[in-house]
């Protein structure tokens, strides 16, 4: 019966049993308070079964106690109204939703054998053994119920026996098959559940589903659920991010430091995706150095399946001068770890043993790894507040077998010189130090030739390695694979192949050939030209001749004889160097024109 004073209830099954005590013939002797809620009670049919209350009543003195307030009861009052029924003889339903409730109420009432055979602790149980752990539905709701009861669930290993029957069936229900592979998450439920588990339970639970088999795709499934929902509401948009805080800021990053050291160290069982989102949170929530290197390490393991946003990794450093907008250390470190994992797959023997195939990345991917780095220069070349250091650093790391072609590394310094226009002559040698002109296409060259913002110097490696490949790419034999030696550009490596009707067409392409060659030779002068204009002592001496065996003609140092004059190009060819104030024709030198005399200027004669 309850208090006229203070009546309240916390629910109406809850109301239904004190009414149903005040409809009794005796009237209550004892007032018990648990939490908030306060019940009016006989104090016999407790004392009778809970041992905790028999202690209190009984006694010289126990006629006396009228009043009792029970503390850190599980459950609450909610808990202790089933545990009224119960003493009262009141029917009701043992679930897996309240069993682990009632067998920790149980427990803190003393409500043992001892005090009655058949008493609430032993038919709580009694229905865990039987009903709730034998089902993993049951197992589930019950760890659930009692993560809530901690730590009195503890007390009674209520907690560690869910987690082992949770184990054992998910295991042996194909959660973790000889792969490690999940099937689609919708088809287990479990999975779900499991994710609104505390991380301290969550960890236990994996701990204990890794011993028993359930590993690879599988467990970083389940880890990427729980991450997805447990850091969804972080706002990790660099600078502008929002502050928390601090007692859940430290809660957050509790649960991240927790889900890294649970990761599968096999590889390729996560994204990269989902490890950049790993590593951003770890840098917004300031984990520990140890946290975030093991991310870096493990995306370096993975470098070849990333893509420029996973990359983008905005950078937890204060606004202000020399902060860059994104984390290029952390970059630099993910890329030297892949060049150590890279270096390791060279030195394994792939076709030995199984095993070394998931120990690295595999070979093959060093290609578009450069082109990710080469991308990713060119996205934060154009931040005004990197340092040449740390741009060029990060070029040097990319490796010369994964630099085919050097057309985004020139895209990447020539947006970096624009984005940087009050470098000095010295810095932008060094920013250009790191392209090879040898491998940069002919529209690259082109442009190069043609850029102000390029060191003199630059410009002219560029154009005399684009002369030095036109003249020796007649004489060098076909050949499938491109060379770079001052050849032919990677972009013009496309030879024609016979037709099929069986006609020779050697003659017309040979022509196209021939014309092509005369084009790029003039614009090869236009460009040497204008570059004179522009500096007169940086222009490129020619080769040096060395005299033929046999007293013949004299040949450039290269050893190959000079290019056959075409019929028909020296005519224009001399007009064409005419123009050029620098370049003076000794025959032409001695012909020079005087001017005619006063009286004759005007003559008709």
């Amino acid at each position: 019966m309850q208090t006229e004073t203070a009546p309240k209830f916390s629910s109406a099954a809850m109301k239904r049993t004190s009414d149903w005590i005040r409809s009794q013939e005796f009237p209550s002797d004892i007032t018990i308070q648990v939490g908030e809620s306060t019940f009016n009670l006989h104090k016999l049919p407790l004392a009778s079964k809970c041992g905790y209350i028999r202690k209190l009543v009984s006694g010289a003195n126990g006629s006396r106690v009228t009043h009792l307030e029970i503390a850190g009861m599980p459950g609450d009052a909610k808990a202790f109204d089933l545990v009224i029924k119960f003493c009262y003889g009141v029917n009701f339903e043992i679930t897996a939703d309240n069993v682990s409730m009632l067998r920790c109420a149980a427990e803190h009432l003393e409500m043992t054998e001892e005090c009655k055979p058949g008493n609430l602790i032993g038919r709580a149980e009694a229905y865990l053994e039987e009903v709730a752990l034998a089902s993993l539905a049951g197992a589930v709701t019950a760890l659930r119920r009692a993560e809530e009861l901690l730590p009195a669930s503890d007390k009674v290993r209520l907690i560690g026996r869910c987690i082992d029957a949770v184990a054992s069936m998910t295991c042996g229900d194909g959660g973790g098959d000889d792969d490690g592979g999940l099937k689609p998450v919708d088809e287990y439920w479990w999975a779900d559940e499991l994710t609104a588990l505390r991380i301290d339970t969550f960890q236990r639970v994996m701990i204990a589903m890794k011993a028993r088999g359930f590993k690879g795709i599988a467990m970083g499934t389940m880890i990427m659920l729980y991450a997805q929902k447990s850091l969804r509401r972080l706002d990790m948009n660099g600078r502008d991010r929002k502050k928390m805080e601090p007692r859940q800021e430290h809660e957050k990053r509790v649960v991240l430091e927790t889900i890294v050291s649970l990761l599968p160290r096999e590889k390729n069982t996560m994204s990269v995706s989902f490890l950049s989102m790993l590593l951003r949170a770890a840098i917004y929530l300031d984990t520990s150095l140890a946290c975030r290197l093991d991310l870096e390490g493990r995306m370096a393991g993975q470098l070849g399946q990333a893509v420029l946003d996973d990359l983008l990794i905005p950078s937890s450093s204060p606004e202000g001068a020399g902060a860059t907008a994104f984390d290029v250390d952390a970059v630099q470190r993910i890329m030297a770890g892949y060049l150590e994992h890279e270096g390791e797959a060279t030195r394994l023997d792939y076709n030995t043993d199984d095993d070394f195939v998931s120990a690295a990345s595999p070979p093959n991917d060093v290609g578009p790894v450069g082109r990710l780095m080469e991308s990713y220069l060119a996205e934060i070349s154009s931040d005004v507040n990197l340092p040449v250091y740390k741009f060029t650093g990060l070029a040097e790391l990319i490796p010369e077998r994964a630099r085919f072609n050097e057309d985004g590394m020139y895209r990447a310094i020539d947006i970096y010189l624009k984005a940087h226009p009050a470098l000095g002559e010295g810095e932008r040698k060094k920013v250009c130090s790191i392209m090879d002109c040898q491998k940069l296409s002919r529209e690259a060259c082109a442009h190069a030739a043609q850029n102000d913002r390029l060191p003199v110097q630059t410009v002219v490696q560029v154009l005399y390695h684009e002369q030095r490949r036109l003249r020796v790419q007649p004489s060098q034999p076909p050949s499938g694979a491109p060379s770079y030696a001052g050849g032919e550009s990677p972009a013009l490596s496309y030879r024609p192949t016979p037709s099929f009707n069986g006609r020779d067409r050697s003659a017309p392409s040979s022509e196209v050939s021939r014309l092509q060659r005369e084009n790029d030779e003039l614009r090869m002068e236009l460009l040497q030209m204008k570059m004179r204009l522009r500096d007169p002592s940086a222009a490129p001496p020619p080769p040096p001749l060395v005299a033929a065996p046999g007293g013949g003609r004299s040949f450039p140092s290269s050893g190959k004889p000079p290019l056959p004059k075409k019929p028909g190009g020296g005519g224009f060819m001399k007009k064409l160097g005419r123009l050029n104030p620098f370049v003076r024709d000794p025959v032409a030198a001695g012909k020079v024109r005087t001017k005619p005399a006063k009286d004759r200027r005007h003559s008709i004669s």
